[in-house]
């Protein structure tokens, strides 16, 4: 599945969108591990982020996402307010 990092996410990991190969039955914390694994500074901003999965939201945590070839999956930043 080729996640996509957006605002925050895009600048801390150093891009915009990448191809990501993992286990088709995967939680959405062992997502979040492995792309942390990839890009370490994504780590400072671990509590305050959720997936998007095929455009539905998903809190990290130990739900068993079943993942599709090519589905995206978005890091949703933070949301700063003002």
């Amino acid at each position: 599945p080729p996640p996509r990092c957006f605002w925050q996410s895009a600048e801390l990991a150093g891009l915009r969108c990448e191809t990501l190969s993992v286990p088709r039955q995967i939680t959405a914390l062992q997502l979040w591990e492995e792309k942390v694994r990839l890009h370490p500074r994504l780590a400072v901003i671990r509590d305050q982020v959720v997936f998007a999965v095929r455009q539905e939201y998903v809190l990290l945590g130990d739900q068993v996402l079943v993942l599709q070839p090519g589905d995206e999956v978005a890091i949703i930043p933070p949301i700063s307010g003002g």
